[in-house]
């Protein structure tokens, strides 16, 4: 068996990659689980695998491009009909694959038993809700060969009866987030305006040090948009509150090289983080909450402080003000590096193959 696996990973595997089809890949903003299929794809390009990435077409990529929405729908998020025709696509063709990895949502998931050729789907979101544990507890009854890989050890925690294969932590392309080892001035919050993210309590920390906050992040669904203008809204433009929407990944990288620390306030089992990942990687030391995989992507009191709670953040932010900027880099680089993602990757399609 192992003898077969290096060959397989030595050989050029015929990959299909599905992505989520709602924002572009990579995308031009919002979208954590894009950035890490489009690392992916192109990654397994490089490696001399033959790829097919599943996206919509405004998509850019190593691999080869198929699409059934010429844009990405956005406005569509959240409905199954867009999802459902996007992994068909890619399904009715999966004779065509040696193993087909689905990045997307719990339908293609579902809908993976069906195929003769192995399936594994990369679960990116939380599994702490009783309709995500009903769902992958029907899928591992009805399509038990469909095998799951999770992004953190904690987000399987609560379900370690489900067909794991692997856990592969996510990465990021290290060339576009450059470090700038300076101390800023400001404090930076990056993420969805939701009540887990917690940019209400990153608001509250900047108040009690009485230093200024800059927050950019999605806010365009119903709920969001709630939660922004009950919490957040009202401090906008007061005591260096400072609200920047959606940024490009410029902006944004800039706006983490520039910061004193970047806060992670959550309140809830967030899998992975990769806005932790996209700070360190900069330079730039994060002050988290102890929920969640942060102890896995955090090396606390090397690239980051963690606290358990939120409350403790202003007092830990001269502790992070102590850790060095070229140890926080350093620290992603032998962690979360594209490479080590990409041989996970293939190490999980060959163990698929060989069973």
């Amino acid at each position: 068996m192992a003898s077969f696996g290096w060959k397989l990973m030595n050989d050029k595997l015929r990959i299909a990659v599905l992505s989520p089809v709602w924002f572009a890949v990579p995308p031009t903003g919002y979208g954590g689980i894009e950035l890490v299929v489009s690392l992916l794809a192109d990654g397994l390009a490089d490696a001399g695998h033959e790829v097919t990435l599943f996206a919509s077409g405004d998509s850019l990529t190593k691999a080869n491009l198929s699409y059934i929405f010429e844009e990405a729908p956005s406005e569509l998020i959240g409905r199954s009909l867009p999802e459902l025709r996007h992994a068909l696509a890619c399904y009715t063709r999966a004779d065509e694959f040696d193993v087909i990895n689905d990045h997307s949502g719990i339908p293609a998931a579902a809908l993976g038993g069906l195929l003769s050729t192995p399936v594994l789907h990369t679960v990116h979101g939380p599994l702490d809700t009783h309709e995500a544990q009903n769902a992958y507890e029907s899928i591992a009854e009805v399509s038990p060969s469909v095998g799951l890989i999770s992004i953190s050890e904690n987000q399987r925690r609560s379900m370690p009866d489900l067909p794991w294969a692997a856990t592969i932590p996510n990465a990021i392309d290290l060339s576009l987030y450059p470090s700038k080892p300076h101390r800023g001035d400001y404090l930076l919050f990056l993420g969805r305006f939701s009540p887990d993210k917690g940019a209400h309590r990153a608001i509250a920390v900047a108040m009690e040090l009485g230093l200024p906050l800059k927050m950019a992040g999605k806010n365009r669904e119903q709920k969001e948009r709630q939660y922004f203008a009950e919490y957040v809204e009202p401090h906008v433009g007061n005591n260096g509150i400072e609200y920047l929407g959606e940024v490009t990944h410029g902006e944004k990288v800039e706006l983490l090289q520039d910061a004193r620390a970047t806060l992670f306030p959550i309140e809830w089992e967030e899998p992975f983080g990769l806005v932790m990942v996209e700070s360190m990687a900069c330079g730039t030391p994060v002050i988290a909450t102890r929920h969640g995989a942060v102890p896995e992507v955090i090396h606390d009191g090397r690239s980051g402080i963690i606290v358990e709670n939120f409350r403790e953040m202003a007092a830990a932010l001269d502790l992070a003000d102590e850790l060095d900027p070229t140890d926080c880099r350093a620290y992603v680089e032998e962690r979360f590096a594209p490479e080590r993602m990409v041989r996970d990757y293939v190490n999980a399609y060959a163990a698929a193959l060989s069973q």
